[in-house]
């Protein structure tokens, strides 16, 4: 039987938060402890959401001082957050343990709360209109750093998280490894046991890893980062389409659809000037017709160092009702948290440019 080997990238010690129930088992019993041991190592982490080992008051010392000693236990510190004076909406900047900062939003609805987490500190994908590529990417994060992103908020409103959406800083598929491992983990029945179908993951549209998660047969949704109809224009404003044009990616989209049953959000972030003109409209309208999916018009966030400034409500409506007439699905997303910092990325890069003239 092959020896665990999760381990932290800041300690390279066994990151025991991101083990499956089975090779938690397996480390366990390895070192003489009876299965039901593990069951509730497992059940504290995942479910009751213990933030050290202190909390865990039916687990001997000899396995406590083991996780204190020999293991990375991932638990977030808060260092900032803000409150939506409109809607409530939170959002989160956590301390990760080598010393980076990562942002976390929590929106509450009527009747259920999402949370949108990130997956990478920083971003290399350098979307022209997003905060969060301004410093680059500095590091993947681990699946405990993902989960505890969304535990430690529950902890803080006390209300459990119904749904998750992949959507913070950083290119979800550029931590493949990571991200399925969370997703699993935290579908996990034995844990917080977030449906599939709860959890949204976008990509900017790197083929070869939507191939490659179309093939993991999750039930999760696909959510592309679209954000212009035509490759030239969206070269402008998304490198990443110079490497994979809107041919392949369409191509990789529908291929998602066939092995996995499940249909496409297309995020298109509307700016002033940019992509939200009639033609823009009907340039989208050909690219999706007859795909399996619907639009998801986002009124960009403006961006102190970016140009792009938010389109008028009345084109915004103008380009909906121009893509309904078409035959295609749209609807202009719900904004929370208009009155906070609310770009991804925007509290992470104030609070970095507090540290660095402080």
């Amino acid at each position: 039987m092959d020896k665990v080997d999760i381990k932290s990238p800041t300690t390279e010690k066994v990151d025991i938060k991101s083990l499956t129930k089975e090779e938690l088992t397996r480390l366990l019993t390895e070192r003489g402890e009876k299965s039901f041991r593990a069951d509730q190592l497992y059940d504290w982490m995942h479910v009751k959401l213990a933030r050290n080992t202190g909390e865990m008051t039916n687990i001997p010392k000899t396995i406590r001082e083991f996780i204190d000693n020999e293991c990375h236990y991932t638990s977030l510190s808060i260092e900032d957050m803000q409150v939506s004076a409109v809607d409530g909406t939170r959002k989160y900047l956590f301390s990760l343990g080598d010393g980076n900062i990562i942002e976390a939003v929590w929106m509450k609805y009527r009747d259920w709360s999402s949370v949108c987490v990130s997956s990478q500190v920083g971003c290399r994908m350098g979307c022209r209109f997003c905060a969060s590529t301004l410093d680059g990417c500095v590091r993947d994060l681990t699946a405990s750093e993902m989960l505890d992103e969304v535990y430690s908020i529950q902890r803080a409103t006390g209300e459990r998280v119904s749904n998750i959406v992949v959507m913070g800083s950083g290119e979800p598929l550029d931590n493949y490894v990571n991200l399925i491992r969370f997703i699993k983990l935290l579908s996990d029945e034995n844990g917080l046991n977030i449906g599939e179908r709860h959890i949204t993951v976008s990509t900017c549209g790197l083929v070869p890893e939507i191939k490659r998660l179309a093939g993991e047969k999750l039930q999760i949704t696909l959510a592309l980062s679209l954000h212009a109809p035509d490759d030239e224009k969206r070269r402008e404003i998304m490198p990443i389409a110079n490497k994979y044009p809107l041919r392949e990616v369409m191509s990789a989209v529908e291929y998602y659809f066939r092995e996995t049953g499940r249909r496409v959000t297309f995020e298109y972030a509307i700016s002033k000037g940019v992509n939200d003109s009639g033609e823009d409209a009907l340039k989208l309208s050909k690219l999706l017709k007859g795909l399996k999916g619907h639009v998801n018009l986002i009124p960009v966030n403006p961006v102190r160092e970016r140009d792009f400034k938010r389109s008028s409500e009345g084109d915004i409506a103008s380009f909906k009702s121009k893509l309904e007439k078409n035959g295609i699905n749209v609807t202009i997303r719900r904004e929370m948290g208009r009155d906070i910092d609310g770009a991804c990325g925007q509290l992470r890069r104030k609070h970095l440019e507090e540290r660095f003239h402080a």
